[in-house]
């Protein structure tokens, strides 16, 4: 359990999006498919063609892709008890704490995807990962991606590490708003890039929000969420480890630093902790002399 059951996110605008379906975790996509998964992970490029051609992949096609809100993911037990409530609910939160960080804050929209749905930024669905698209300033995420973490490479994705993960995706919302990304542009690859900062950043961004989680309250005064247990905190660290550039390439047999985009997961769990521990004021991953 993280939110408060009695919580009310009847006013989320999540909205869900999509046909069916895509790399679905029955029969398993593969060593090459699930590396391809969490490369794409928070950000990267559209891999559903790798991901697709790996061995046991299942997949079923439709072109729907009617738009509704959330209406069911009225409480807090709701957002206990679906994956796709539980960002429902992370998204009323989110909007509240960056609506008091940042001036003139605009939120972003958050669309759960129902296998797969076309967007500026490429097809989104659980073989691509949740990422951001800015110039939709839109956060797409299938929950089914958890259950891919979970039963294919055995990575932790319960409640805590979930809110991470939408929290990452907030994280680079605000690098769109904020300017971050436009003084800051893609660089190529490495361990000191852009694109390693920007993530790190997204992680810290991360970490600070969840600091303050508790904090949050709902337009009756009740917390969205209970005080995190340390349990759920190690698996929100784990998260950040299983997504780390070393970790992914090992699955692979190899580590190349050069190719690195995200960070290493000692950097990543680092960073989330930073945030987490000290707050937004820890997060210029691009200061000068910044120790990455």
């Amino acid at each position: 359990m993280t939110f408060n059951p009695d919580a009310d996110i009847s006013g989320n605008t999540t909205r869900r999006r999509g046909g069916r379906t895509v790399a679905v975790a029955g029969g398993g996509v593969g060593v090459l498919g699930i590396v391809a998964l969490l490369v794409a992970m928070f950000g990267g490029p559209d891999l559903t063609g790798l991901v697709g051609g790996a061995p046991g992949a299942d997949q079923q096609q439709s072109s729907s892709s009617d738009v509704n809100t959330l209406a069911e993911c009225k409480t807090g037990e709701d957002a206990n008890t679906n994956d796709s409530c539980r960002m429902a609910g992370a998204e009323l939160m989110l909007n509240e704490y960056w609506a008091a960080h940042v001036d003139g804050y605009v939120k972003p929209t958050l669309t759960m995807v129902d296998g797969q749905t076309a967007t500026q930024c490429g097809t989104a669905s659980n073989a691509v990962g949740p990422f951001y698209c800015p110039p939709e300033q839109g956060v797409y995420l299938d929950p089914t991606f958890f259950q891919l973490m979970q039963q294919q490479f055995g990575a932790s994705a319960g409640s805590l590490a979930q809110l991470y993960i939408v929290g990452h995706e907030w994280g680079h919302h605000i690098q769109n708003i904020t300017g971050v990304m436009q003084k800051h542009p893609d660089n190529g690859t490495g361990p000191t890039s852009n694109s390693v900062r920007t993530e790190l950043q997204a992680d810290c961004y991360a970490g600070a929000w969840l600091k303050d989680a508790a904090t949050l309250k709902d337009d009756n005064g009740q917390p969205f969420v209970q005080t995190f247990t340390e349990a759920q905190l190690k698996d929100a660290v784990n998260a950040a480890y299983v997504v780390g550039d070393d970790h992914i390439q090992q699955q692979s047999g190899f580590v190349n630093p050069e190719s690195f985009t995200h960070g290493t997961s000692e950097q990543r769990q680092f960073w989330f902790a930073n945030g987490y521990q000290n707050g937004l004021g820890v997060c210029d991953t691009f200061a000068p002399g910044v120790k990455l």
